[in-house]
Order: C-alpha cells, then structure tokens, then sequence
C-alpha cells in the first residue's frame, strides 16, 4: 500500500449508503441513484420549495443521487454485486460522496488511498479475485465529474480491498491514528464474532487469531430491504423511497419489524447455534443494528458491543486500518 504522500480514507461500499471516512471524520451517502430527467418544478405556490438533490454528472451520464433521488428521475435500483465492480450508478454515488467530504473538509491536497470494504460474498467463490481486481481497476486512477455543474478531480493512487467485517473488528481494536487500544488487543488473539447488519446483507465473520474462522464466516441477502419488502407488500414504493422514510423516522415498521428480526437472527442461530458463548465479544455494526439496537445485543448474555454510530463503523475502522499500515510503513 502506498502512503507516502497520500492520503487515507476509508470507504465503505454499502448497498443502503456509500460511506466514507478520513482524519476529519466520516460521511455517509444514501445510495439512491436515478437517471437525470427533463428539468423540474421546484417552485409552486401554496406548496413547500424542494431542493433538488446532489447531480452528478460523469462521463456515463448524469444522475441525481442521495436522499429523494428517485422522487427525481427514474430510479436505478441494483442491488446485485456487479454494482459494486464499475457500474454506472456507482462511479455517480462515490463521486456524491467525494463531493460530501470535498465541501465538508476542503480540496484534498494530496492522492488517495482507499481501504475498501465489500460485502463478503462477492470476495469468495472462484470470482473473489476477479471482483477484487474490478474494483481496483475503476478506482484506480484520475476521476473527474460535475456536481451541480462545477467540476471536480481525485487521483486514488491505490485501492486496497477487503471484507466489511474486518473493517468493524479494526474500528474495535484500533485508535484513530492506528494504534491498538491497550485492553482490546488481546481480544485479537481470541475469538471475536461481528454481525453486520447493512441494508443489503447480513454478513457474520468470526476471527481468531487474526484469522477468519472459515465455518463461522457467511452472508446473506436478509438486511435491511428484507424490512423494506415487508412494508412494500403490494410495491407501491421503490425501496430507495422506503429508505428514506426510514431514515426520516417517518415508516411505519412496527409489524414488520418482528418478522424481519426473526429473519436476522435465524441467519444467526444457523451459522453461529450457541458457539458464540465462547467468543470473547460479539460486535454488532450496521444500519440494521440501530434498529435492532432494543433487542440484538440483549441475545448475547454481555458480550455484545455496539459502537458509536454503528453506520460509520465499518469505514471507520477500514480507515484505522490503512493508519496502522502507515504507521508499519514507517518503522
């Protein structure tokens, strides 16, 4: 990994929001993505102004992109893996998320170096390398994009990808500038379990001794959406509708959120039965880990730990990460 010169950011490829995290702090973009239509009323008397959302444009097309997005254009809602490796929607939601931190923080003065998580199915099977070297390919490199008409450009000199639970269990051990925290590092040693709930899948990895437990490790598509379907019975809502009323605390989910936390933790109980009383701490990150946060921990009798805004953690943490390599690198 290179980091002489460059700066670390790590960034979480998540189905329900991009997200992204460095020295300053960490941003989240809602994945929503439609397709620029003709040009919109957002005045009309008697009736709320509406801001349009973040548009980008890229050399794919252009695109609205970020919360009410798909009140905005026709929606483009992919939830298969092969988003992740290039897609259109994707180049528009990362550079959305670029943009967030570029306005947040000021113009980077320096290349990047991504530390990327991936959902762990896609970094298993005979295609694991191939999606690696995908994703790298179109990260690598000079990016340049409009939002709101004013242009901008990053060089990633390297993208270095790993799963998201390894992103939570570092986001655990490590300090910001990379350090292990002195009463988390023998857990490293040990058994550690992480359940991350995301809008897409629930992903479990168990590591020990600074290795996965291979028959402990599983992902499955029952995240947050399953929720989502639930709700949209009859699909009279795009899932990236739904998402937004959830986030807004403004979805009725009270019946459906019991049939959905059954789902989740019978992924759970399938993969994991009662081995998790052996391990030393059972972390719990993701969107679906806040709205389980009532419930979840309470199964593992005191070993659950929940982290600061469970959403961030796992860009958080592969943020952490690539500061530990730095510091490596530096000795």
């Amino acid at each position: 990994m290179k980091t002489q010169n460059t700066i670390t950011l790590g960034e979480d490829l998540g189905m329900g929001a991009n997200k992204l995290y460095g020295l300053q702090g960490g941003l989240q973009l809602s994945s929503q993505v439609s397709i620029n239509g003709t040009q919109k009323v957002t005045r009309m008397v008697g009736l709320r102004n509406q801001k349009a959302p973040l548009h980008i444009r890229t050399q794919h097309g252009s695109f609205y992109v970020g919360s009410d997005a798909h009140d905005w254009g026709r929606p483009v809602e992919n939830l298969d893996y092969d988003r992740l490796t290039g897609a259109p929607e994707m180049h528009a939601l990362f550079y959305g998320s670029l943009t967030g931190f570029i306005r947040q923080h000021g113009s980077f003065d320096a290349p990047l170096s991504m530390i990327v998580g991936m959902p762990l199915e896609p970094l298993t099977g005979i295609d694991a390398k191939a999606n690696v070297k995908a994703v790298r390919k179109w990260m690598e490199g000079n990016h340049l994009w409009q939002a709101d008409g004013k242009e901008y450009q990053v060089e990633i000199v390297q993208a270095t990808v790993t799963s998201q639970p390894v992103g939570a269990l570092f986001d655990y051990l490590l300090t910001d500038e990379g350090k292990f925290i002195n009463e988390r590092k023998n857990a490293f040693k040990q058994e550690v379990g992480i359940i991350s709930v995301g809008f897409n899948t629930v992903e479990l990895l168990v590591v020990r001794d600074k290795q996965p437990v291979q028959r402990f490790t599983a992902g499955t598509t029952a995240g947050v959406r399953r929720l989502l379907e639930i709700v949209n019975s009859d699909r009279l809502y795009s899932l990236g509708e739904l998402d937004t009323r959830l986030r807004r605390n403004s979805l009725n989910i009270k019946d459906a959120l019991p049939i959905w936390e059954r789902e989740v933790t019978g992924v759970i109980d399938k993969h994991w039965g009662n081995a998790w009383k052996r391990f030393a701490k059972v972390l719990l990150v993701g969107g679906g880990a806040v709205l389980l946060k009532d419930s979840l921990p309470y199964r593992f009798n005191g070993k659950a730990f929940v982290p600061a805004d469970p959403v961030l953690s796992i860009a958080r943490g592969l943020y952490k990460l690539g500061k530990q390599v730095e510091n490596r690198k530096r000795k």
